[in-house]
């Protein structure tokens, strides 16, 4: 939900909190905490928002369908519902522009796969059809595959969620948004966080949302990755065909790459799991062109010499273990959330609820056991 406490609670209730970097997930938590009546006070290292940051790029895909897993689909479901909340509370502040589009998600799966995407799809009740890959003569898809769509799934416009948040928590008195601070430590037992060269900083709640850098500060087990992507820009004569093209995965040779297609004005961005690697530090992933080399040789799109290779990223990112993508309490009042990334990005409105609904919980019981 994006609604707030009654008025009348706010007061009562009101928390000050300390969020610990401003990708998405610190900048939705902002939003949230405002919202429901908390003050906040939104720390980053460099401006914000931060084009470094790895929430930082053109789009994210938003897909609800897990082929065999009821469980994880009714999880993510509701997600399309929260961005378009998310969409309509900050889209005013990014003008003429719709910050969720609806394009659809085909996901390829081998024929004896789509019985059992379809029996998920039945049981969550969430829209999917068959579709023909001859429909989609410029994806290269493995061999032999079926390919199913979800029709309500489709792209989230990543840096402009970014800008349009930052605007809105710029707006609000609330919020106190202060680039340039770069947090060297949090101490979980008091909930202090420590900033270099200036003094300290405390809050009734503290949120480390500070994405792979996030295991740093308050020493959590993650797994470092660094992912290569490679943005395209179509031939002209293919401009219509991209044009109406949903999010694609589980395509190229090995089954193992997925893109998204040129949304609103954005490059056409490929990559494959083939090139995700596990890498011990943030650091310069090297043979950068080796690794491009391999996203535009997986076969994701036909014909891909025609195409003109604008940029080129590598990407970290952390998972928790187990693969959890919600916040996890590492103090009193101190929570960290070291998920980041695609699937990061994705989660983020059900990860920053959970976690605002913990601590407000937690505050409003205090106040009444008070005498």
């Amino acid at each position: 939900m994006i609604e707030g406490t009654r008025q009348g609670d706010r007061g009562r209730d009101a928390l000050r909190v300390v969020v610990v970097g401003a990708g998405v997930t610190g900048l939705l938590a902002a939003i949230r905490c405002v919202l429901a009546g908390h003050r906040v006070v939104l720390l980053d290292r460099g401006p914000i928002p931060h084009p470094g940051s790895t929430s930082f790029d053109q789009h994210r895909a938003l897909r609800a369908l897990v082929a065999g897993d009821a469980a994880a689909t009714s999880r993510a479901a509701p997600l399309h519902r929260r961005w378009r909340e998310l969409d309509s509370l900050l889209r005013d502040h990014l003008p003429g522009a719709r910050l969720y589009r609806r394009v659809g998600v085909l996901t390829a799966l081998p024929p004896g796969e789509v019985a059992s995407a379809a029996a998920t799809a039945e049981a969550t009740g969430l829209p999917i059809r068959i579709a023909d890959p001859a429909g989609y003569p410029h994806i290269g898809f493995p061999a032999g595959s079926a390919l199913v769509l979800e029709p309500h799934a489709g792209v989230l416009l990543a840096d402009r969620i970014l800008a349009a948040a930052a605007r809105w928590l710029r707006h609000h008195p609330l919020a106190d948004l202060r680039p340039g601070r770069e947090v060297v430590g949090v101490l979980p037992d008091s909930g202090r966080v420590l900033l270099a060269g200036g003094p300290a900083e405390s809050g009734d709640a503290v949120l480390v949302t500070a994405g792979p850098w996030s295991a740093a500060l308050v020493g959590l087990p993650v797994t470092l990755h660094c992912q290569t992507m490679v943005y395209l820009r179509p031939p002209a004569e293919l401009a219509h065909s991209w044009a109406v093209t949903p999010v694609a995965g589980g395509i190229g040779a090995g089954g193992q790459a997925w893109l998204l297609p040129p949304v609103a004005g954005t490059l056409l961005k490929i990559s494959t799991d083939a090139v995700r690697r596990e890498v011990p530090t943030l650091s310069d992933p090297g043979d950068q062109a080796g690794w491009a080399a391999r996203v535009l040789s997986a076969g994701v799109v036909s014909e891909v010499d025609r195409y003109g290779v604008v940029a080129v990223r590598h990407c970290h990112y952390a998972t928790a273990a187990g693969g959890d993508t919600g916040f996890v309490r590492v103090g009193p009042a101190v929570w960290a959330r070291p998920a980041s990334g695609g699937d990061g990005f994705r989660t983020a409105p059900q990860a920053v609820d959970a976690v605002v609904d913990e601590f407000a919980g937690r505050a409003a019981g205090a106040v009444a056991m008070a005498p």
